[in-house]
C-alpha cells in the first residue's frame, strides 16, 4: 500500500480505547492525529508509544501564544518525533516565524502547518469575532501570511483547496478536516466534502475521525477509503 493520505483523528476519551483501536491497524494504512482532549488526557507518553509502533503522528494542538512560548512548544513537539504539528495563523507573522525558526535545527524536522479558519465556523461566526469577509477570504489571507513566514502548509476546508492551490502553488501542503464519506453524519462540521472530492480538489491529506473510528468495522472502512483514493489519477 502506498503512503496513505488519510489521517485518522483519535477522538477517544481514554488511552485504552486508543491502544485497542490502533492495535487493529498497520502504520501504512493511515496517519494518526492527536488533539487537545487526548493529549491533555494521555500526554507525550501516548504520542511516543504510537510513534514507536511506526505511526506518523500529527500533533494537533494549534499553538497560539507569544512567539517565544510557541517556538519552545514546537521544539518540544519536534523532539518527541511527531510527523507534523500546527500553530494558529491568527497568532501573527512574528509567532509564525518563531515557530518555523525553532524547527530549523531539529533532527528529522516535522512538517509545520497553520490553522486558518476552523471548519466549524461560518460567516456569522466570523462577524461575531470581528473578522470581515467570508470564510474563504480569511483563509486565503491567512494562508498567504503562513506561506510568507515559510511554513509548509495550512489546515483548510476542502472548499478552499482550489483557491489555495491557485494562490500558493503545488508545493504548499493542504490538510483537510471536515471530511465525511458519502452517507455519513455531518456532525459539527459546516464545510464538508467526501474524500474523493477533496483529493480531486487538491488536498494532500484528509483528516477523518468518527466516520472511521465509530464505524461498525473501522478497519474495512479505512481500507475502502484508501482503495477509492488509490484509484484516483491525482
Amino acid at each position: 500500500m502506498k503512503d496513505s493520505r488519510i489521517i485518522v483523528a483519535l477522538d477517544f476519551s481514554s488511552e485504552r480505547q486508543v491502544l485497542d483501536f490502533t492495535a487493529q491497524l498497520e502504520p501504512p494504512m493511515c496517519k494518526l492525529k492527536i488533539g487537545k482532549e487526548l493529549f491533555t488526557l494521555a500526554g507525550p507518553t501516548l504520542v511516543r508509544q504510537l510513534i514507536d509502533k511506526g505511526f506518523d503522528v500529527f500533533l494537533d494542538l494549534k499553538f497560539h501564544d507569544i512567539p517565544n512560548t510557541v517556538a519552545r512548544a514546537c521544539k518540544v513537539a519536534a523532539d518527541m518525533g511527531v510527523w507534523m504539528l500546527n500553530v494558529h495563523a491568527l497568532g501573527g507573522r512574528n509567532m509564525l516565524l518563531a515557530a518555523r525558526e525553532a524547527l530549523e535545527a531539529t533532527e528529522n524536522r516535522p512538517l509545520l502547518i497553520a490553522v486558518t479558519i476552523l471548519t466549524s465556523m461560518g460567516q456569522q461566526d466570523l462577524a461575531e469575532i470581528g473578522l470581515s469577509g467570508n470564510p474563504e477570504d480569511n483563509v486565503l489571507r491567512l494562508a498567504a501570511l503562513t506561506q510568507e513566514a515559510g511554513l509548509d502548509g495550512v489546515v483548510c476546508s476542502s472548499h478552499e483547496v482550489t483557491s489555495l492551490r491557485q494562490a500558493q502553488g503545488e508545493v504548499f501542503t493542504l490538510v483537510t478536516p471536515g471530511i465525511r464519506p458519502a452517507g455519513s453524519d455531518v456532525g459539527d462540521q459546516k464545510r464538508i466534502m467526501t474524500p474523493k472530492d477533496a483529493i480531486q480538489a487538491g488536498s494532500n491529506y484528509l483528516v477523518i475521525g468518527r466516520p472511521i473510528t465509530q464505524a461498525s468495522d473501522p478497519v474495512q472502512t479505512l481500507l475502502t477509503i484508501n482503495k477509492e483514493l488509490a484509484a484516483l489519477k491525482v
